[in-house]
């Protein structure tokens, strides 16, 4: 199995038209992930559900007004391997494709109607030149299209560099992203709603934290989705 998985990860190298999670050929129109998987994907629908799993996280934490994921991130699912194929390899128009689609469910939401701006988790620029990319703006990019809200970039920023939160234990993340952020002109985000992304949440550090720093504006509302949720 492992070498099956081997050859075809191999060979996708040359022939990229097979989609990412089951390795079949992809149709015409399609791109990266094939129809089906994409409507198989196991969605969370905690976009439907305010006291959800996701936000539960940052209760009592951040004053997050909705939070939720599109899919589980689960041990051993085929779609695993898509965060991974975003974040390390490369394969950018993943987060697109994931976060169109992901849209094309939020926008359908009373909750999520009254978007101002789309925030991805900026990157520190030494990691942004590392990866060459920003995972979480990719997805943004795709949220936009489907729900036609501005993105900003330039006001919420890494200002610190910090390691992966991989492997660590909830102290450590939070220790890890403390003031790792600040948001540059708090007067552009004044009064509005908005709504950070990022690729998985698992304990919730780095997003409470970006929280935490975008209601430093005036009269500011910040709601949180991820495309992925895990939990330690």
């Amino acid at each position: 199995m492992a070498a099956t998985r081997i050859l075809t990860d191999f060979i996708r190298l040359f022939y990229p038209n097979l989609c990412m999670v089951c390795h079949n050929d992809l149709a015409e129109g399609e791109s990266v992930i094939c129809v089906s998987c994409l409507y198989n994907i196991p969605r969370t629908k905690y976009w439907l559900d305010s006291d959800n799993s996701v936000a539960k996280i940052f209760w009592g934490r951040a004053l997050v007004q909705n939070a939720c994921s599109f899919f589980f991130f689960a041990k051993g699912s085929r779609y695993r391997k898509l965060l991974h194929q975003l974040k390390y390899n490369g394969k950018k128009e993943i987060g697109f494709i994931l976060g169109k689609e992901f849209g094309n469910e939020l926008k359908r939401v009373d909750s999520y109607k009254n978007i101002d701006f789309i925030v991805p988790v900026p990157l520190h620029p030494r990691r942004f030149k590392q990866r060459g990319y920003n995972q979480a703006e990719e997805i943004a990019k795709g949220l936009q299209e489907s729900m036609g809200v501005p993105i900003s970039t330039k006001n919420l920023i890494r200002s610190g560099y910090t390691e992966t939160q991989t492997r660590k234990t909830r102290v450590q993340r939070v220790e890890n992203v403390s003031k790792a952020f600040q948001l540059e002109n708090p007067v552009d985000f004044k009064g509005k709603h908005i709504l950070i992304v990022d690729d998985i949440v698992t304990t919730g550090a780095t997003l409470e934290e970006c929280a935490s720093v975008v209601l430093e504006a005036e009269d500011v509302k910040v709601s949180i989705v991820t495309l992925a949720y895990t939990s330690l």
